[in-house]
């Protein structure tokens, strides 16, 4: 499966699509100073607890490394995966004072 990524303005998402269908999503904006919003991720039932999701956060981070851009979640989802390996996020998350 391999993770797909579009962007318009300031709108994006990484996504799946097999066969023409979506499989799974993750939608962000950018935002002021270099901050990439997360706001969705969904994904197929049939792809439940293969770790799409999480690879899906990957993809996120690493578009956020090689555009020198930090990370804020305000998707839950995102949020908690990002939460739990800070050791491999560390470097693309939002440094909140």
């Amino acid at each position: 499966m391999k993770i797909q990524q579009e962007e318009l303005n300031n709108d994006g998402s990484f996504f799946i699509k097999e066969d023409e269908q979506q499989l799974a999503l993750m939608t962000y904006r950018m935002a002021a100073d270099n901050i990439l919003e997360i706001l969705h991720t969904e994904v197929d039932e049939r792809l439940k607890g293969k770790n799409v999701g999480s690879n899906l956060v990957t993809a996120a981070a690493n578009y956020a490394r090689e555009n020198n851009l930090r990370i804020r979640s305000l998707c839950s989802f995102a949020g908690a995966v990002l939460n739990k390996k800070k050791d491999v996020y560390a470097d693309v998350m939002e440094q909140v004072d």
